[in-house]
């Protein structure tokens, strides 16, 4: 049993059919089939079903998929432990993060200090909702990942880095604008831009929902947090999302935000999920260490309001195009007025 012939094995049974798991392992579908032929001659069973769409996997193939990605992870704990003789310097990480936001923000600081520490080292960072990361770490292609949590995922351990709480957004000249609160009841008659299912942030929404006794009337979901948020300012409905995402649109004026009722234990956690019992290589474990201190220091600044003053909100109504509207028509009601007034005095004279 060679290693080879078993990450062509996991990759089959992952990915359902021979070529996509040759692609994942970059060989040829001649070649993987070799494998798993010398894989079979060798156990004496059969582990895969071929039909005309996928391939099953056998009871043999079964009891086998688990030892095998045992097997692969204490290879590569192996070989890391290898690569951390020849100096901390070096090593590979591969890190996965679910939020747009930390991809945007903190995760590029993190790793120019991160580079600056293992110059020589391997970074990869690939993106996903929360599901999908938590099955790439459990298959071994991933090290570590941002992702929301509750992870229930058995294997995984995960550590809180971030709580918020969230909210609705719309723009500036949304009729319930000047509202600070909105329940659920006023949110599911709104057309709703959301996460797209899979991730822990949508279930939580969901849930909301479900436990208020209303179905929301959903326009849209999208994978992208900055595509909702763009979405909302370009007035095509109504979004939920963590506060701390949209501070800056907030204060600039150019999006308002409400507080959920009965949302208030509806939380949005973020946290770091890797694998239990996993090594820990010298360059995730300063990879950890750089994303507590980096959010220890974020969660110590003081809370500011979602928000934004009457004058900001005020300023941003006038430039959309609604208020632009309004503030015409304003000023061409004044102009008129002034006009017949200045046309009354000339007729008593």
């Amino acid at each position: 049993m060679e290693i080879r012939q078993l990450k062509a094995f996991v990759a089959i049974a992952e990915a359902g059919t021979f070529t996509a798991g040759a692609e994942r392992v970059h060989v040829t579908q001649a070649a993987i089939s070799m494998q798993i032929r010398q894989l079979e001659q060798e156990t004496g069973v059969r582990l895969f079903l071929r039909t005309p769409r996928r391939v099953l996997l056998t009871e043999a193939g079964e009891r086998l998929l688990e030892r095998a990605r045992r097997i692969l992870r204490e290879h590569d704990a192996a070989l890391a432990e290898l690569r951390e003789l020849a100096g901390a310097e070096s090593g590979r990480l591969r890190i996965g993060t679910a939020s747009a936001m930390i991809a945007s923000d903190p995760l590029p600081q993190i790793l120019q200090e991160l580079r600056t520490l293992h110059p020589r080292a391997e970074i990869v960072v690939e993106s996903g909702t929360s599901a999908a990361l938590v099955e790439q770490i459990l298959a071994g292609e991933l090290d570590i990942a941002f992702v929301s949590l509750p992870v229930e995922a058995r294997g995984v351990e995960t550590e809180v880095l971030s709580r918020d709480e969230l909210v609705a957004i719309a723009r500036p000249d949304h009729p319930l604008a000047t509202r600070r609160v909105v329940d659920a009841a006023t949110l599911a008659r709104e057309r709703l831009i959301l996460g797209e299912r899979g991730g822990n942030t949508r279930r939580l929404i969901d849930q909301f929902f479900a436990q208020a006794g209303v179905r929301p009337h959903v326009a849209m979901e999208l994978s992208r947090l900055a595509a909702i948020k763009r979405m909302v300012e370009e007035g095509m409905g109504v979004g939920i999302v963590p506060s701390q995402s949209v501070r800056q649109e907030v204060a600039e004026g150019r999006l308002v935000a409400w507080w959920i009722k009965g949302a208030e234990r509806v939380n949005w956690e973020l946290g770091l999920a890797r694998l239990r019992d996993g090594y820990d290589s010298p360059i995730c474990r300063t990879f950890v260490r750089l994303c507590r201190r980096y959010f220890k220091g974020l969660s110590a600044e003081p809370e500011r309001s979602v928000a934004p003053d009457r004058a900001t909100r005020k300023k941003a109504v006038e430039k959309s195009p609604a208020g632009a509207r309004k503030t015409n028509a304003r000023e061409t009601s004044t102009g008129t007025a002034a006009a017949e007034a200045k046309g009354k005095a000339a007729r008593k004279r």
